[in-house]
């Protein structure tokens, strides 16, 4: 049995592009996020123990083109004008590096960029939470929750990387993504 395929290393990007078809709409949004050049492999949302984050710059030098990339992916669509489309993705570190942590990833219509933002860190934070057995009011508003997760010393990050557009006013497909996307 070969050694573990666990990713060490993970950036994340995100993008938008619009185009009278939706999967060329798609595609622009992925040349938007410089990972178009991938084949890439949807994978569910574990933030690996000892996994580091790292600029998109320095993500896209250790790829090449072609390679199968895994990402956590979101992504929204629309080719109704003035339509407000978001695509987002938020991680929950550990403080513990041996434990793994967790990437939510969520699209919406009709979503401000901001609320967008502290939803997914807010899904990716309350999953981490309740694996790590802290105690919370799911009720609380997310501020309030924010300070009990990074005053409890379990939560060391949260981030989120969001995408936001409205749709064409002519009725292009419009199509946002964001994305955390592995290092091996």
């Amino acid at each position: 049995m070969g050694e573990p395929f666990v990713p060490k290393k993970v950036f994340f990007t995100k993008g938008v592009g619009k185009h009278r078809t939706k999967l060329q709409s798609f595609e622009l949004a992925l040349r938007d996020a410089g990972i178009e050049v991938f084949n890439l492999v949807r994978v569910s949302s574990i933030f690996p123990p000892h996994c580091k984050v790292i600029s998109k710059s320095r993500g896209l030098m250790k790829l090449q083109p072609g390679q199968i990339v895994h990402v956590v992916l979101a992504e929204a669509t629309t080719n109704e004008p003035s339509r407000m489309v978001g695509a987002g993705v938020g991680l929950a570190v550990p403080a513990k590096g041996d434990q793994y942590g967790y990437i939510s990833e969520h699209h919406d219509f009709g979503i401000t960029e901001r609320r967008l933002r502290d939803l997914v860190e807010d899904m990716a934070a309350t999953m981490l939470a309740t694996t790590l057995g802290i105690e919370f009011d799911p009720e609380t508003a997310y501020d309030k929750r924010k300070e009990i997760y990074h005053m409890s010393g379990k939560i060391v990050t949260t981030r989120a990387c969001v995408q936001t557009a409205e749709g064409n006013k002519d009725g292009l497909w419009t199509t946002v993504i964001a994305a955390a996307v592995f290092v091996f």
